[in-house]
């Protein structure tokens, strides 16, 4: 009885040995979600290997995968990231993409995510959202994040807004991919019904073929719909 627990004990020490100092191979790095990549595998590789000092080769007992996780949610594209290990030694990074909903074209160029943060542009994928111009703050970001996501839940403002513009009293004005009017929405107060009476004006300009003899669309009144003729 004794001989038997004395080899049971060996085996469970050895092979617990043995797991710790499996030798890690390349990292698996899979993105979940988006087609469109802002980030590549390479600079997913990078991440791991500048945090690591390289991981392929190590044993599996000095890998720190939350310092893995900690280096990859600190990179600006990535939303977030989990890193697994197997058994074997195989390690598996999960990369979930920031997702932009607009881009800020001023004196710097961004995007602005779909939780109203920054994110830099990238050289590998170029999204197609609207452009943001205007008087734009990096750390005041919330007046354009308001309308930006409006946009994107709404098909016909996703349809046809091209542009969103911040005046320096913080004013909204939009430009349509179509029509060559000025949208004033004004302050973002009522957005909902000015969107609606922005819809109802359109649907009646584009049924009397008028829609084309306006050069501003006023809309900050919720109450009516004042355009200027050109």
């Amino acid at each position: 009885m004794f001989v038997l627990l004395v080899l049971v004990v060996f085996l469970y020490v050895f092979s617990s040995f043995k797991n710790a100092s499996r030798i890690v191979g390349d990292p698996s790095i899979k993105f979940v979600g988006e087609e469109n990549l802002f980030i590549t595998h390479e600079t997913v590789s990078k991440l791991l290997i500048q945090n690591q000092e390289g991981i392929k080769n190590k044993a599996k007992e000095i890998i720190d995968l939350n310092g893995l996780e900690s280096a990859l949610n600190s990179n600006p594209m990535i939303k977030e990231a989990q890193v697994f290990m197997s058994v074997d030694g195989s390690i598996t990074a999960e990369i979930k993409q920031k997702k932009p909903i607009a881009r800020v074209s001023t004196n710097a160029s961004y995007y602005v995510d779909e939780q109203g943060s920054f994110m830099p542009l990238s050289t590998n994928y170029t999204a197609r959202v609207p452009l943001v111009t205007g008087i734009i703050l990096k750390n005041d970001l919330k007046n354009v994040y308001t309308i930006a996501k409006k946009i994107q839940s709404d098909e016909f403002l996703k349809k046809h807004v091209v542009e969103i513009h911040q005046n320096e009293n913080k004013t909204i004005d939009l430009k349509f991919r179509l029509y060559d009017f000025k949208i004033e929405l004004g302050p973002l107060k009522l957005l909902d019904k000015k969107i609606n009476n922005l819809k109802v004006f359109c649907q009646k300009a584009i049924k009397d073929k008028t829609i084309g003899n306006y050069s501003v669309v006023n809309l900050k009144f919720d109450n009516q719909v004042i355009c200027t003729k050109k």
